[in-house]
């Protein structure tokens, strides 16, 4: 798995979609994938740097890989608050956009994009990866 470790700072979205997307156009991925998955990325890593250390300064380790089988797998590792996003339960999407509640969309959307999101905290760590057949 090739990795970025990189401040986790909204300014510094533009240096993880690079990273993301070098790798991406390596394994001659389709556009719409492509699209997908740097929506995806760019909604967890924004959330980890406006949420996850509270203020402080920290780090998102990135790693990227395709498998064999032409699976992409992203996962960011942090060790910011613990956050489980799948435990986030899913907005009603059939209510009007001002009857639903602030927040949620983002991940329901990644939720959707990506094939499989797995979360876990170890070694007081957050690990999220996603992974989408391309």
């Amino acid at each position: 798995m090739e990795k970025l470790t990189i401040e986790a700072k909204i300014d510094k979205l533009s240096e993880v979609l690079a990273f993301v997307d070098s790798r991406l156009e390596n394994a001659d991925c389709g556009m719409k994938s492509q699209m997908q998955i740097d929506i995806a990325v760019e909604e967890i890593f924004v959330n980890i740097a406006s949420y996850a250390f509270e203020g402080k300064t920290g780090t998102v380790e990135i790693g990227f890989e395709v498998s064999g089988s032409r699976i992409v797998c992203v996962r960011f590792t942090d060790s910011g608050v613990p956050y489980n996003p799948l435990e986030k339960p899913d907005p009603d999407t059939t209510l009007a956009a001002d009857e639903r509640q602030i927040g949620g969309l983002g991940i329901f959307m990644v939720k959707k994009s990506m094939d499989e999101m797995l979360y876990e905290h170890s070694g007081g760590k957050n690990i999220l990866t996603l992974k989408k057949q391309i």
